[in-house]
């Protein structure tokens, strides 16, 4: 139905164009062949004048004409001489008119009863001589009036020869977009991986289909980040469930009461788990975000035995809970491998704030620091959740994030500064 819409759409926007064009050209023409059917008509005028003017002579002290033998002459040339009629039968309908041509004295044109008047005169001996030609223009009326009309039906013909063939060229030409919707269709039904794979894009549909191939791979991205979040949280939810599954069975077996500890131990970090883990997948970054970095820091220690060195004052470009989100993962990493102390600084470098997380634990591994990110890599008393999803909550908002090999537990994140984000 859109495709149809579209194409109606062309079809009327073309044939809209044809009719101003064809318009356009019929009002040109006509002006033209008025143009020359009018220059025609004085030209045959000037032309008859001449040749009744070469057949004036003086005789006898009187003007007269050489006869031309031709009667027919006689009704559309007339030859006045100081004002008297000496040659040539001046119809009823025109006489006041060649009345007023003659006693004008001097040559020009006059309309009269669908005919053009010429009026010539003639020096000739101290007499004063007008030659009056009469041309009917009825021929050149009728002319313009047939041209008129081929030209209306000819136009009429050319718009409907340029809505029929816009027609068909759009249909064509849309056919290959219905095409590749179509295939696209079923791809996502069968097939999810396969690509239109058209090369260098040639015309604007290579552009398209381009850009879609683009878009599925984005689409696809996605939803192999979404995958990986999945079993990130079906590898990260099992170990406390299992625990607390361990815990219950042990209790039943033994007969003895739950103890409250280890099980609250466990909901505390499946708790922990999945709020920093829809932190994670809900994680954005918008244009104006900001918070107090020392605010989120303090937050994010929620009691905790971390010493926080944040200078007041500093706002960092991202939302407060996305920044608590990425410490809380890092302080918990750090508390668990740490041996007495944990603590937070802050420093500003340019257009960002970097955030370093420390403790005084073993630290990171020189060989494994740019693996500590994956899922899965743990130290002793860990589940190989917070870092990956540390990773995760930074690439959403826009955040650097590393572990630097320097002898201590070393998080350094990067934060984009708010004067930078403005």
């Amino acid at each position: 139905m859109a495709l149809t819409g579209f194409r109606a759409r062309v079809v009327a926007l073309t044939v809209l164009v044809a009719t101003a064009v064809v318009a356009i050209l019929v009002v040109v023409s006509h002006v033209l062949l008025s143009r020359v059917t009018d220059a025609d008509a004085h030209d045959l005028a000037r032309t008859r004048a001449e040749a009744v003017t070469a057949g004036v002579t003086v005789a006898g002290g009187r003007v007269v004409l050489t006869e031309n033998g031709s009667e027919a002459l006689d009704e559309v040339a007339w030859v006045y001489a100081d004002g008297r009629l000496i040659d040539g039968n001046v119809p009823v309908a025109v006489s006041q008119q060649v009345e007023a041509l003659a006693d004008a004295g001097r040559s020009q044109t006059a309309a009269a009863d669908n005919s053009l008047l010429y009026a010539q005169g003639i020096p000739v001996d101290g007499h004063r001589v007008m030659v009056i030609v009469r041309v009917d223009l009825t021929p050149y009326e009728t002319s313009e009036q047939h041209d008129l009309a081929l030209s209306l039906i000819l136009g009429g013909l050319a718009i409907l020869l340029a809505g029929a063939v816009a027609h068909l060229v759009v249909r064509r030409a849309l056919r290959v977009v219905h095409e590749m919707a179509a295939q696209a269709d079923h791809w996502g039904h069968h097939q999810p991986g396969r690509r239109f794979d058209l090369g260098v894009p040639r015309d604007e549909f290579g552009e398209l289909g381009r850009t879609l191939d683009h878009l599925l791979e984005r689409v696809d991205n996605a939803l192999a980040d979404e995958r990986r979040l999945t079993d990130e949280i079906a590898h990260e939810l099992r170990t406390p469930l299992t625990v607390l599954r361990g815990e219950a069975q042990l209790a039943q077996l033994s007969d003895i009461a739950l103890a409250p500890e280890p099980v609250l131990t466990e909901v505390d970090r499946l708790d922990a788990a999945v709020t920093t883990i829809l932190g994670a997948a809900r994680a954005r970054i918008d244009a104006g975000t900001r918070c107090d970095l020392r605010t989120a820091a303090r937050k994010a220690v929620a009691g905790r035995a971390v010493e926080v060195t944040v200078p007041a004052r500093i706002d960092v470009a991202v939302a407060a809970d996305v920044a608590v989100s990425l410490l809380s993962p890092l302080l918990d990493n750090g508390l668990r491998h740490a041996r007495s102390r944990v603590w937070i600084t802050a420093r500003t470098e340019d257009e960002a704030v970097v955030v370093d997380v420390l403790d005084d634990g073993p630290g990171f591994d020189p060989a494994l620091v740019d693996r500590v990110f994956e899922t899965g890599m743990t130290g002793a008393g860990g589940y190989g959740l917070g870092l990956p999803v540390v990773r995760r909550i930074a690439g959403s908002a826009g955040v650097e994030v590393r572990a630097v090999a320097d002898g201590l537990g070393h998080i350094e994140v990067t934060l984009p500064a708010a004067r930078a984000a403005t």
